[in-house]
């Protein structure tokens, strides 16, 4: 591949030796990488992302979108080699708009660092997918995280984006305005879109006032059904929650070994309640009297933001504390997401499914929304732990579907999901390919994935 044009433009931004190029080539998903691309590029603006989709266009190479390669299903890999572009230099928060609650960034700036940056303005941006992902790969794949149940996904808080399509042409999509009946809604259509139809170089993200007053707690249940039912029951009271997290007693053992913490190893859940003191202390007792009626062992509450910050920390490291569990396997996640009726069952289902197998699977979950995951430890060179563990992600996402559900509720098709797409969806996953082929008819936006 001969890319001494693009090199004259980047110089050291442009990289082709192979350590950089394996980092590359994947994610932090189970998949096995079976390519890598054939050069990482670094650009700092859509102008130069314009210029190597130009030039990938008219030579007919591979495009990679890559973030803070934290996604689950693949998205980022180089199944036909080609260019990865990376977002690091990125990073800019461009604009932020007190008044109007809104900002303009780079897609490479992540959450964290985005909260860090509003620290002292009364403002945050309270998309929170667990790992410190990068906005722009937060929305190619439609992300969202602990503060769904409250503030929506990544989807309700984008306003509008600035788009390299594949041909090199850049385009704006949606305003700063709250709402807007103007044409096609490509903002929308973009987000979840995986790196299938353009780059993402900027992104117009709502923002949201730091509540008055947080509070934090840990619920331990005698068993799974309470920890759910209580969720449910929560939820359809109206109780204003924040964030409600479900993890099961392995996914608790897990934390305990890996943050040396000592949280009673039962069904738990983490909660957290803003608004006023007053609104705060009521909502946190009716949330006590609905947890009592459903075998609640304990229950411990905390406004101190040490205590509220070390309690989100262990539900951030899950993931990480699950692969410890059994050092040297990696975790393929499911992800499916069902009607909040329906999630007892569903849950309760899939745990039996669990039992049945030799799988070590914790389960935790953004359950406030009817999303949970697995995290089934494998070694993706074992074909027996392999099979295994996709039928059991089989029997899971046929129990959604069957519930009126969907087989991914926030990490997106990738490579892995791409039958399920087809079962759920239907006849709609033509016209999906249809508008795949119309905006990038030479295929060279992240080929492979999604179809």
């Amino acid at each position: 591949m001969d890319l001494s044009k693009l090199e004259k433009i980047f110089g050291e931004r442009l990289a082709t030796s192979k350590n950089i190029r394996i980092q590359h080539s994947h994610d932090e998903s189970w998949h096995v990488p079976n390519s890598i691309p054939d050069a990482v590029i670094f650009p700092e603006n859509s102008n130069e992302v314009s210029l190597i989709l130009k030039f990938a266009n008219e030579k007919k190479i591979p495009v990679i979108p890559f973030g803070a390669g934290t996604s689950l299903e693949g998205q980022v890999h180089a199944l036909k080699g080609g260019i990865t572009i990376n977002s690091l230099y990125m990073n800019k928060i461009k604009e932020v708009n007190l008044e109007d609650m809104d900002c303009k960034v780079q897609p490479g700036v992540t959450r964290e660092d985005l909260n860090l940056f509003l620290r002292d303005t009364g403002l945050f941006f309270p998309i929170d997918p667990g790992a410190n992902a990068s906005i722009g790969g937060m929305c190619s794949t439609g992300a969202s995280g602990t503060n769904t149940v409250k503030y929506g996904t990544i989807r309700q808080q984008v306003m509008g984006l600035k788009v390299v399509m594949p041909d090199g042409e850049i385009i704006k999509t949606g305003s700063r305005a709250r709402k807007s009946s103007a044409g096609y809604d490509l903002t929308h259509l973009m987000l979840g879109s995986e790196g299938t139809l353009g780059y993402i170089t900027e992104i117009d993200l709502k923002l949201h006032g730091r509540p008055e007053a947080i509070s934090a707690g840990v619920c331990n249940f005698k068993n799974l059904n309470g920890a759910v039912n209580t969720v449910i029951e929560a939820i359809q009271i109206g109780l204003p929650l924040s964030r409600i997290e479900l993890l099961d007693e392995v996914q608790i053992k897990a934390i305990n070994k890996y943050k040396n913490t000592n949280h009673n190893e039962k069904p738990t859940l983490f909660i957290e309640i803003h608004g006023s003191p007053l609104g705060v202390k009521e909502q946190i007792q009716q949330f006590q009297t609905i947890s009592k009626g459903n075998d609640l062992i304990k229950f411990d509450w905390s406004d101190q933001q040490t205590e509220i910050d070390k309690l989100w920390s262990s539900r951030h490291n899950a993931y990480y504390a699950a692969l410890n569990l059994c050092p040297g396997k990696k975790a393929f996640t499911t992800d499916v997401c069902v009607p909040i009726s329906s999630l007892t069952e569903c849950i309760l289902e899939t745990k039996r499914d669990i039992k049945n197998s030799n799988i070590i699977a914790p389960i935790v979950g953004h359950v406030g929304d009817g999303n949970f995951h697995l995290i089934l430890l494998l070694n993706p060179e074992d074909k027996e732990e392999v099979n295994e563990a996709k039928k059991i992600n089989d029997r899971l996402v046929e129990r959604a579907l069957r519930m009126r559900g969907t087989s991914t509720g926030e990490h997106g098709i990738g490579i892995g999901k791409k039958d399920f797409l087809k079962n759920e969806k239907g006849n709609s996953v033509n016209i999906m390919s249809q508008i795949k082929r119309s905006i990038d008819p030479n295929n060279i936006m992240n080929p492979g994935k999604i179809f």
